[in-house]
């Protein structure tokens, strides 16, 4: 054990010391603490993201730097930000939402607009819109006097299903290892919405940003609600287990989870006893809908899929994996050239995150044929389940083929297994337009790993063309987030937009987890988040009749100017000024 037993121990009897002082804390003074978190973290932006791509092995000159400035502090001080409103709100005695858009999904959900959410938003994200989708039957009303969860009491303890306890003010959060904001995240969101003090122990790989997360997140150390720790599997085991530990929350794997709340075995009695949320990842496909595509727009949404599969280096949780494409589409073949062409000249990066040697080789192994990319990158291709003109004749009344058509065009791996690394598998499915989408839908409720999130690509005339089916469609994926022309890392860089699994996990089935974090406006009974984007950025926008200003978004591995436009957007989200603007914007017509 690398860290001290003793020194573990009086780090959480500290921590429940805090936990009290927490309690007595009025909601402006909280406001005012997190107001001076967010200048600590603006201060230690720069040697943040250096400390990241150091970790990461990223040339500091790169161009994907940017990556580290809007995954690493910029998420962070947005999510302060819209944290900070919400509980200025709250003070006034109204719901965070209390002049907020609400809407109707299919099934009677409430839906509540997340994005843009605030008028910053709305300029700097322009044609990007998120909605949070309530569980059915919960009402307006209901929607507007539950959001602020524990905020709505501030002195109130921490709960679950079995009522209050108050043990559970202090909760181990288990860093995630790949993305440099998910750890500061989940101890906000815990301190936030659950009214629970954390010790955080680092994930190795980020070992080495500890005096910056230290230095960032200073005012809640000094204030008694944070211990920042690190060591191995052993040192997460003996928290998760100690006595003054009322709840654990991981980002992590699957793997991870079990071997936490089982000892590596599942049972019918969990060894860890006191609740656990998780966010674990899976297989996120990416459906595209046939239709008639220019050239640009075949090549531009292949950087899209570039970048749902390559950012960070192919190392996130929400990576698209699987292309899921109809056989019978007549653009397949070039919009797969377009893919390839895309990987290959993506910029080139380390193989950084442990184990991605031995993931890349077993994902060759499984696949002979996959083609290899330059930069280190493998394209799975499946065979069609039937062939692409018997599937054009095919009766298309209910969009479902046999169920052996369907087998045989899914390689089982790579719908079941995370590869974390730079794998895009491609599956193809028959029929065309609702038919496809249906069965669609259906294969990846089935068949893929996880539930975490899942992205649709698609012209605005095909989507219009579907009509209600395609609000159908969306309504009947079971994925926490759903990105629409957008990858599902708009949702989780939206600071008021909930991130987690589709409710209904278990803890001997916990597939991507259970719970939600960032959810800046505290919504209760969430059931999933809907991200909208352009399917082309300005100009080519106002040609598929969307009205969308961004350029190409600076998170697209193609950006020229992302790592400019990204430290620029971090230091806007810290002091934001009108001035800022105009530099902002150059550099986003960069990219």
């Amino acid at each position: 054990m690398t860290t001290d037993q003793a020194d573990l121990d009086l780090a959480i009897a500290e921590l429940a010391a805090g936990s009290e002082r927490w309690a007595a804390t009025t909601l402006a003074a909280r406001g005012d603490l997190l107001a001076r978190v967010a200048a600590s973290v603006a201060a230690e932006a720069e040697p943040w993201v250096l400390a990241a791509a150091h970790a990461k092995g990223l040339d500091p000159a790169s161009p994907l730097i940017g990556e580290e400035w809007l995954t690493g502090p910029y998420g962070v001080l947005t999510s302060l930000t819209a944290l900070k409103r919400t509980l200025r709100v709250l003070t006034t005695g109204r719901s965070p939402i209390a002049n907020r858009w609400l809407g109707r999904a299919l099934g009677g959900r409430v839906t509540v607009s997340v994005l843009p959410h605030n008028a910053w938003d709305g300029l700097l994200l322009h044609g990007f819109t998120a909605q949070a989708w309530l569980r059915p039957g919960v009402t307006a009303a209901q929607a507007r006097s539950r959001a602020g969860l524990g905020q709505r009491v501030p002195g109130s303890e921490p709960s679950d299903d079995s009522g209050p306890r108050p043990d559970r003010r202090v909760g181990l959060v288990l860093g995630a290892g790949n993305i440099s904001s998910i750890a500061p995240l989940d101890v906000l969101y815990e301190l936030v919405a659950h009214n629970r003090v954390s010790i955080l122990k680092l994930n190795p790989t980020f070992d080495g940003l500890l005096p910056v997360y230290r230095a960032a997140l200073a005012p809640l150390i000094d204030a008694g609600l944070l211990r920042i720790v690190t060591g191995g599997a052993d040192v997460g085991g003996y928290l998760a287990q100690h006595s003054g530990i009322g709840h654990v929350h991981i980002t992590g794997s699957a793997t991870t989870h079990d071997a936490i709340v089982f000892a590596g075995a599942k049972t019918d009695a969990p060894r860890l006893t006191k609740p656990i949320t998780s966010e674990l990842g899976g297989v996120s496909p990416i459906l595209v809908l046939p239709g008639r595509w220019s050239a640009r727009d075949l090549r531009y949404q292949a950087e899209h899929v570039a970048t749902m599969r390559l950012h960070n280096g192919g190392y996130n949780c929400i990576a698209g994996q699987v292309l899921v494409l109809s056989a019978a589409w007549p653009q397949k073949n070039a919009f797969l050239d377009a893919v390839e062409a895309a990987l290959a000249s993506a910029p080139a990066r380390p193989a950084w995150y442990p184990g991605s040697d031995e993931r890349m080789l077993a994902a060759r192994t499984a696949y002979p044929a996959a083609r290899s990319i330059p930069g280190g990158r493998l394209l799975v291709a499946a065979k069609s389940a039937v062939p692409a003109e018997a599937s054009r004749e095919a009766p298309q009344t209910d969009g479902v083929d046999s169920a052996e058509a369907r087998a045989s065009a899914v390689p089982e791996d790579m719908l079941r297994t995370e590869y974390f690394a730079p794998v895009l598998g491609v599956v193809e499915l028959p029929g065309t337009g609702q038919a496809f989408l249906d069965t669609a839908v259906e294969t990846v409720n089935r068949d893929f790993l996880g539930t975490l999130g899942a992205n649709i690509l698609g012209s605005p005339s095909s989507i219009r063309r579907l009509g209600a089916g395609f609000e159908q469609a969306v309504a009947r994926l079971h994925y926490g987030t759903i990105a629409i022309n957008a990858w599902t890392g708009v949702g989780f860089l939206s600071a008021a937009a909930p991130w987690g699994a589709f409710p209904g996990h278990t803890l001997s089935d916990v597939q991507s987890g259970i719970g939600v974090v960032h959810n800046a406006l505290l919504l209760d009974d969430v059931e999933r988040t809907v991200v909208w984007g352009p399917f082309r950025p300005f100009p080519h926008s106002i040609v598929h009749g969307e009205w969308a200003l961004l350029p190409k978004p600076p998170w697209f591995v193609s950006a020229r100017s992302g790592a400019s436009t990204a430290r620029l957007l971090t230091e806007f989200a810290a002091r934001p000024s009108m001035r800022r603007l105009p530099g902002i914007l150059a550099a986003v017509f960069r990219a």
